[in-house]
């Protein structure tokens, strides 16, 4: 139906603007100039601390100055609550006391149809509803007890049944008045041009599938037993239904985002799972602004539906082929719609595993924990690329930085495209970076480096380095050598049989790996794995799934690529034994550095304070060492130099 600019410029001069907002957020007072009409708030479009959503009533438009969205009263009430523009004006008309313009013929047909298309899919619901309650629904319902799905969370979601039936649910319909061309557009029934029509859903537990708005459009179907052809299926495309626009458990996860710019919730990003139980699992864990895709890949309308009412949304598909391989298509397809303060992050679970096991079998911390570790848009793109390759040669080096800098040239908005071509470049000068590096000393204790002895690619420790906060001491700190050692012996798991006894007695100065350390004794002591993938799952199991992401990270930052599974097992070999190297060495200064200080407290001679001036500049250089080696290249150690100084050379074996 289409509007009058009298009747809209009408509805705009009896309700400000600034009313229209207030239902939806609430007004800074130091920013807001009543008076001038001026109104400052937090955006209802994304999250922020700092309010940066200004309306005008004069003008009778809002902006936001942080996520860049705009409008007017009919488009701030049809974005924030999915509505269709006559829907926005029939909201608005109403604030107003404004009756609304009488339809011509054809518009009265039109939302007649779509009035009873509405009144079919409720009543459809319904009688889906009603059947799992009864005799043909049992098998159904211990079906859900199976899944742990209480019938509080089943009335919420408003599951039902689809008997194993031909006909029941369109005899049903007829029965309420429904006709035969209304039961052919409502997706509900198959047709066929030689056989009568007949239930599209059977045997299947029902999922009904709301709008924006709350109201069901559609329904999807889980089959109940494992031979059927489709698992999932869903209703086709209707007057009412579009499954590239549709997001399951939208409606409500809407509404906990309104809940949380009006202030009354805690802040949580929406999570994309791939099925309707993952979404049932998470939301009764806690987590309202759970959505799903309805079986697909996100497509373009969905991520802009979910960025105009969060910035912050994380996917967590399955964590097999399917599920990664979904998540990938999904980065392809976001990278041209990014834009400053809109982008995606990914969760990667465990082989196998789907965000309804996870919360079934750790619980609501363990997923927050996860969802903590996501992975943003950047960081995916770089593991896509280099996952599972060797670029031991200029050609396949050249690749790669041609596939990164092609993927970041589809992204439209020009200064991310800047950022993110940036980002390339600096990883890609951290991959292939030559250094070798050799220790800086004093010239009363040993030559300075010079020209004869700097040879291509071996550098001096500077002092300025040395002294850095890089590598001065923390309180609790976890030094990246200690880091990198359970990073690669979690990666590779069959290290710990060739020194089982000298990695068995390390010692560590962070309590969190002592214990992440401990647990992988518990678990080479019962288990004689070969690769990362059982490692990772039998930790996660032991809760160290959050440590592990920690100094994963950590180990990853400094492009220590050695340590990794993607490393040949040579490769990490020889740079454990670095390592535990270095390990060795630094845990012997310190223990010298303690037994000095007790001589001091029974012989102040300058000769103990030179000893411990040594001891102390000794043990900087080999933290430097840490903070200098950043991983790629694979460093041979030179043990039997003069004063057990640590000189590296890059190997001939690096990748």
């Amino acid at each position: 139906m289409r509007f009058s600019a009298d009747f809209l410029d009408k509805i705009r001069s009896r309700v400000p603007i600034s009313a229209v907002v207030r239902t939806r957020v609430n007004f800074n007072r130091e920013k807001t100039n009543t008076s001038r009409g001026d109104f400052w708030a937090c955006c209802p479009f994304h999250l922020e601390k700092t309010p940066s959503f200004h309306c005008n009533d004069r003008r009778g438009r809002y902006h936001c100055f942080g996520c860049g969205v705009s409008g007017d009263h009919f488009r701030f009430i049809s974005e924030l609550d999915g509505l269709s523009f006559f829907e926005a004006v029939e909201r608005l008309a109403d604030m107003a006391g404004i009756s609304m313009p009488q339809p011509d013929s054809e518009t009265k047909k039109r939302e007649a149809k779509q009035a009873s298309l509405y009144k079919i899919m409720e009543l459809a619901a319904g009688f889906f509803e009603q059947l799992l309650q009864k005799d043909e629904g049992a098998c159904a319902r211990s079906y859900l007890r199976e899944r742990s799905l209480s019938s509080g969370v089943q009335r919420m979601f408003r599951l039902g049944y689809a008997a194993d039936s031909r006909n029941l649910l369109k005899k049903f319909l007829i029965a309420k008045g429904v006709c035969n061309s209304q039961l052919e557009t409502s997706g509900l029934l198959v047709l066929g041009d030689d056989v009568a029509s007949y239930d599209r859903f059977r045997n299947r537990i029902m999922f009904p599938i709301e709008n924006a708005s709350g109201r069901i459009i559609g329904f999807g179907g889980r089959a109940l037993f494992p031979d059927t052809r489709a698992k999932y299926l869903n209703s086709p495309e209707t007057k009412l239904f579009c499954k590239r626009r549709t997001l399951y458990n939208f409606s409500r996860a809407k509404q906990a985002n309104l809940a949380l710019c009006r202030g009354e919730v805690e802040s949580k990003p929406i999570i994309v799972v791939e099925g309707y139980m993952d979404v049932i699992a998470l939301v009764s864990a806690g987590f309202e602004k759970a959505v799903s895709p309805l079986g697909t890949t996100l497509t373009e309308d969905q991520l802009h539906l979910l960025w105009r009412f969060s910035s912050q949304t994380i996917l967590c598909f399955d964590g097999d082929e399917a599920g990664y391989n979904a998540a990938l298509r999904v980065l392809d397809r976001a990278l041209p719609l990014l834009k400053v303060g809109l982008s995606l992050s990914f969760v990667l679970l465990s082989n196998g595993k789907d965000p309804d096991d996870i919360i079934r079998e750790g619980g609501k911390e363990i997923f927050n924990e996860l969802l903590k570790q996501a992975v943003p848009m950047a960081d995916m793109l770089w593991r896509r690329e280099i996952q599972g390759q060797a670029f031991k040669t200029p050609e396949s080096r050249a690749a790669l930085e041609k596939r990164l800098r092609d993927a970041a040239f589809t992204i439209k908005d020009e200064s991310l495209r800047h950022y993110y071509l940036q980002d390339i470049r600096e990883r890609l000068q951290m991959f292939f970076k030559p250094w070798t590096f050799a220790p800086f000393h004093k010239e009363s204790k040993t030559k300075r480096c010079n020209a004869q002895n700097t040879t291509l690619g071996r550098l001096c420790f500077s002092e300025s380095l040395i002294h850095s906060d890089l590598v001065k001491n923390r309180k609790d700190p976890i030094l990246v050598r200690e880091a990198a050692i359970l990073v690669t012996l979690a990666n590779h798991p069959q290290l710990w049989n060739e020194n089982f006894e000298t990695l068995a007695s390390l010692e560590f100065s962070n309590q969190e790996l002592t214990k992440l350390h401990c647990a992988m004794l518990d678990i080479m002591a019962e288990e004689n794995l070969d690769n990362a993938d059982s490692m990772f799952q039998l930790l996660d199991k032991k809760g160290k799934s959050a440590i592990m992401a920690c100094i994963v990270q950590l180990v990853r930052n400094i492009g220590m690529r050695s340590a990794f599974a993607v490393a040949p097992i040579e490769e990490a070999r020889a740079a454990l034994k670095q390592a535990l190297h270095l390990y060795k060495r630094a845990h012997c200064l310190h223990k010298q550095l303690r037994e000095i200080e007790t001589e001091l407290l029974e012989n102040l001679d300058s000769s103990v304070f030179a000893l411990l001036s040594d001891v102390k500049n000794e043990l900087e250089r080999t933290n430097a060492t840490d903070a200098l080696i950043e991983g790629f290249g694979l460093w041979d150690v030179d043990t039997n130099h003069q004063n057990d100084s640590l000189f590296f050379r890059e190997s001939a074996t690096r990748a």
